[in-house]
């Protein structure tokens, strides 16, 4: 009876092995899904999103303006793990207006929240395209946005998963 259990032990450990192995391999397939579950991005309860004037710079040489958008991101998996990339679009009043791409590196414990800004520049170069945001906003209104993207986390031996695209937040912009 004690030779079975340890044969069934062995067997099911061997097994987990074996299954470890593959897992990295599955990642393209989506198999790291059903491990790790995606970050949850929530407009942070205590600061407004924003939009600043920004002058003139290497990466926008005619000036634009920074969307603020401070998010809380909750790690929802059992295990820690590392947000290591969000690459972002934002739509202005359904106009995109702005893409971003953070290279984080913040890591979560397990259940762990942290609240962070992401700032994407909007050139003036674009405006054309939201001369409607752009009157709103002047005007003092407050504009509506929506935060596509993609997620990257490293989960250690589960992998490094690349979630959605998705939406990640949606909100409104205050002028200030």
């Amino acid at each position: 009876m004690v030779r079975r259990r340890a044969i069934g032990r062995l067997v099911w450990t061997l097994g987990l092995a074996v299954a470890l192995l593959f897992l990295p391999s599955c990642a393209s397939l989506g198999g790291l899904r059903q491990f790790v579950q995606v970050p949850r991005f929530e407009r942070a309860p205590d600061r407004q999103a924003e939009i600043l004037l920004a002058g003139p710079s290497a990466g926008s040489p005619v000036g634009g303006a920074t969307v603020r958008i401070w998010t809380t991101i909750t790690n929802p998996n059992p295990f820690g793990f590392t947000l290591s990339t969000v690459r972002a679009t934002l739509l202005l009043s359904g106009t995109r207006a702005a893409t971003g791409d953070f290279p984080l590196g913040l890591p979560l414990r397990a259940g762990q929240s942290s609240t962070v800004p992401l700032e994407l520049l909007v050139s003036f170069t674009d405006l054309p395209g939201l001369s409607q945001v752009v009157r709103a906003a002047l005007r003092g209104e407050s504009v509506p946005y929506q935060l596509d993207g993609t997620v990257g986390v490293d989960a250690g031996a589960l992998g490094q998963p690349v979630f959605g695209p998705m939406t990640l937040l949606t909100g409104q912009l205050r002028p200030r």
